[in-house]
Formats: C-alpha cells, sequence, structure tokens
C-alpha cells in the first residue's frame, strides 16, 4: 500500500506505475445487486439461463460495475493522505474492450498519469487497466480525475 501524504509525493509518482491489486472474483450476486441499484435488469446481466444462448455463453457484468469498482480497487494500491478534501471529479476516458463473464476475475493496474495545479489545490488523474484472468484484451481502461483540495 502507497500512502501519498503531501502533493509533492504525488507529483514525484508520476509516469510510475503504482502496482497491480489481488484479483476479485466478478459473481451473479454482484451483478444482480448492481442491477438492483441503477435499474439496469437486461437480460444480458441478470437472466443467467437465457445469457447462456448469448452472444457470450453466459451473463456479463454491467461496464458500469467495473468501472465502480476502480475506487475501491485503486484503494487496494494507494491512499491520499494529503491536507483537505478529496472529490471525485470525473473519468477523461472511458473504454470496455472485453465483457466481464460473470465468474470470471479482474484486476486493476494502476499509474498516477498527472497532477496539474488548480486554483484549490491540484488535480489529479490516475491510469486504470482493469484485466480479466486469462484474457489477451483488457475489461476497462479509464482515466479517472480527482481534486485534491488544499
Amino acid at each position: 500500500m502507497r500512502v501519498f501524504t503531501t502533493f509533492e509525493e504525488i507529483e514525484a509518482a508520476v509516469g510510475h506505475e503504482i502496482g497491480t491489486t489481488d484479483w476479485v472474483t466478478i459473481t451473479q450476486k454482484r451483478v444482480n445487486e448492481f442491477a438492483d441499484a441503477t435499474g439496469d435488469h437486461q437480460w444480458i446481466h441478470v437472466d443467467v439461463e437465457k445469457a447462456k444462448g448469448g452472444p457470450f455463453g453466459g451473463s456479463i457484468a454491467h461496464g458500469y460495475l467495473t468501472l465502480s469498482l476502480i475506487p475501491w480497487l485503486g484503494s487496494m494500491l494507494f491512499n491520499l493522505q494529503t491536507p483537505g478534501a478529496k472529490l471525485n471529479y470525473g473519468v477523461n476516458k472511458v473504454r470496455f474492450p472485453n465483457p466481464v463473464l460473470v465468474g470470471s476475475r479482474i484486476r486493476s493496474t494502476v499509474t498516477i498519469n498527472a497532477v496539474i495545479d488548480i486554483p484549490a489545490g491540484k488535480q489529479l488523474t490516475v491510469g486504470h487497466v482493469v484485466e480479466i484472468e486469462g484474457q489477451s484484451k483488457p475489461a476497462c481502461v479509464a482515466e479517472t480525475v480527482v481534486l485534491l483540495l488544499s
């Protein structure tokens, strides 16, 4: 676990890979709970029997479920203990190159991409590549943005 306590420590990490998380299994229970939370009950996610005959041979996680796990996955690797509030500001880029079949294991590799000055503090961009065990194409590639207020 990498702990950043100053803006200077974060700036020194720009361009560096922080690490790769442990593997996490995507369960049907998690997919169903995400469907309930978002109202997205498309059969490809929640109807296990119908999904077996679908394009992927089984039910798949929502792309946005995979994206929503990024903060949690990142917390396995680094912690921001800088002064002031930390706010999720958005996502610059997101792609879902490969669906995550239920039962698959995923993990994320995290890189600090940039730190820029803003009037209220710093804007941090973090790169995430969420891979699927045994697959050549990742499940998700994203660049998240966090405001670090001073």
